[in-house]
């Protein structure tokens, strides 16, 4: 019996309309692009501001287009599984809201909680799924309403985020592609540094919750950057080391788009060039869980059958992470 593997087939994506210009954040608080390029690389970022709309959106959204892009018929769908840290509500899950909207009958569903880490650690998951035989059509999506959890009066924070959710389609393959290989990590001693403090079992929303804004983000930004350059680029390395990588035989490099100092650091210790990273921070933000499917569905062009990329990611807990995938078509033959 061949040995079967998880191959990506498609990718679906989706951004918001509204666009926050550095601008329009520099009327919010005292800073300014320069600072903002400076210190994080973000230009401006995609908010989803309509009334009554959350992550579930979104995520329809990149899903339906993805099923599209795939000739998806929505009976042969297996499983869907979402990650994200904002979600429409603490149940049902986003995933079982997929089901419904695009009216997937035969799959099981659920959320993952990995934070920015999320959509790296989907990957892996559904992967296991399809190698045990039983599953052939798998839906991954990330994303994230970060604007639903970020202080826009706190000038440390409100510039790196912004809203959007990707999704790729795994299955089945007995080629020489797919996902390859993961190292993937968690160490909790990340709580005090990045969290939200109310809204959950520990700490239930009150009236004193919400008067000393305890529902949203908080980031100890240099104690966070420095574990994620450490971890993000230690990861990178070894799994490029563990597969017999080369900055010669990397083809791209697709890392969490925290922060451009981050980006530029883990392509330094890969020896990897910049035009061989996929980065698109400047006009999409910290989007969470949907960073590395939206750096994927903005550059599937450039992605050829075979390419090796490492993902790598960094997120609360603190988790991390790095997958290898060996790309399985020619994105030009399937972006539209």
């Amino acid at each position: 019996m061949e040995k079967i593997n998880a191959v990506i087939t498609g990718v679906g994506g989706y951004v918001p309309d509204y666009v926050l210009t550095n601008d329009e954040i520099s009327k919010m608080v005292d800073t300014n692009d320069e600072w903002i390029m400076t210190r994080i690389g973000v230009k401006e970022r995609h908010i989803l501001n309509e009334e009554g709309l959350g992550t579930s959106y979104m995520a329809r959204k990149a899903a339906k287009q993805l099923m599209q892009r795939t000739n998806t018929n929505p009976e042969d769908v297996d499983l869907v599984i979402v990650a994200t840290s904002t979600p429409d509500y603490q149940f049902p899950s986003i995933a079982s809201i997929l089901c419904d909207k695009l009216g997937l009958k035969n799959a099981f569903a659920y959320d993952m909680s990995a934070a920015c880490s999320g959509f790296l650690y989907l990957m892996e998951t559904a992967a296991n799924f399809i190698r045990s035989g039983r599953y052939k059509k798998v839906i991954i999506v990330g994303g994230d309403k970060m604007s639903s959890i970020v202080n826009y009066s706190d000038r440390a924070t409100c510039p790196i985020f912004g809203d959007g959710a990707a999704a790729f389609m795994m299955e089945p393959t007995t080629e020489d592609v797919g996902v390859m290989d993961a190292i993937l990590r968690t160490d909790g001693k990340g709580l005090p540094f990045l969290h939200l403090k109310a809204g959950g079992s520990v700490c239930p929303a009150s009236y004193f919750t919400v008067d000393n804004h305890m529902h949203y983000l908080y980031q100890e930004g240099r104690t966070v950057f420095k574990y994620a350059v450490s971890n993000m680029s230690d990861v990178s390395a070894a799994i490029a080391e563990k597969n017999g990588l080369t900055k010669d035989t990397i083809d791209w490099v697709v890392p969490h788009q925290a922060n451009l100092r981050i980006i530029d650091a883990v392509a330094h210790r890969l020896e990897v060039p910049r035009e061989k990273v996929l980065i698109n921070i400047e006009r999409y933000g910290n989007t969470s869980a949907g960073t590395l499917p939206l750096c994927i569905w903005d550059f599937e062009e450039k992605l050829k059958k075979g390419d090796n990329i490492i993902f790598t990611a960094f997120g609360a807990g603190f988790t991390w992470g790095a997958v290898y995938v060996k790309w399985g078509y020619d994105g030009k033959k399937q972006s539209i």
